[in-house]
């Protein structure tokens, strides 16, 4: 049994499959020795189990890659997340006046897991499931500030003008996007803490009434509703 409590072969098992996903998805076996710190013979089985479960799969070239039965699993877990995160979304477009989106990193990108629609008749709308850059996008770049200098592996993200972009970020605690993605829409995202995978929250809505809005207001109030959500977080993970 593991010290905290659980099985070590599982919670072995899931560290390997996270390494393998922060390192793009496909690695050799030598590589996750090296970060996972765990013996090969170990590796060997446990990735053994995975592959024959479907959920790694072995390439010609003897490297492995995160195997296609894990696509029902996030699929189910994003629609969970999802309808989980609306409630509190709701209390956040109901405050604001703006529609309210929830969204996750997935490498280079970010997919939209949620959101709760503006009043306005002239409104915005990102389709759930929706995948976007993430450094054209306030969730993406909100998350993105958040990781480490070795975690951002493309040219832009690694990019001084962009790096430059992340530390103001940090410093005054959330992310704009201003006509990247959409134009002619604005948005403002915080990221929620202590998501299992990077996760920001935000608001969006045509610049023109955006413009009218006050940021130093509005964060706190999205800091908050980010801090509910990882309340919940940590209780069901409990």
């Amino acid at each position: 049994m593991a010290g905290s409590g659980g099985v070590q072969s599982v919670e072995r098992t899931f560290e390997l499959l996270e390494l393998m996903a922060d390192a793009g998805g496909e690695v050799t076996l030598s590589q996750l020795a090296d970060t996972s710190g765990l013996p090969l013979p170990t590796i060997h089985r446990l990735m053994r189990t995975l592959v024959n479960g479907g959920y790694v799969r072995q390439q010609p070239s003897r490297r492995y890659a995160l195997g296609a039965r894990l696509i029902r699993l996030g699929e189910t877990a994003s629609r969970a997340l999802g309808a989980w995160a609306r409630p509190h979304l709701a209390d956040l477009t109901e405050a604001v006046g703006e529609t309210s989106n929830m969204a996750v990193l997935d490498g280079d990108q970010v997919v939209y897991v949620a959101q709760v629609p503006s009043r306005h008749s002239m409104r915005t709308f990102t389709e759930v499931g929706r995948r976007v850059d993430a450094h054209t996008t306030a969730v993406g770049k909100a998350v993105l500030a958040e990781l480490p200098p070795d975690r951002l592996r493309s040219a832009v993200l690694g990019s001084a003008l962009f790096q430059t972009e992340l530390g103001l970020i940090r410093e005054r605690g959330y992310a704009e996007d201003d006509g990247e993605t959409e134009i002619g829409v604005r948005c403002i995202a915080v990221t929620v803490p202590g998501a299992p995978t990077g996760a920001a929250i935000s608001i969006s809505g045509p610049a023109t009434r955006m413009s009218r809005i006050a940021v130093a207001e509005v964060v706190p109030l999205m800091h908050q509703v980010a801090a509910n959500l990882a309340r919940e977080l940590t209780v069901d993970r409990r």
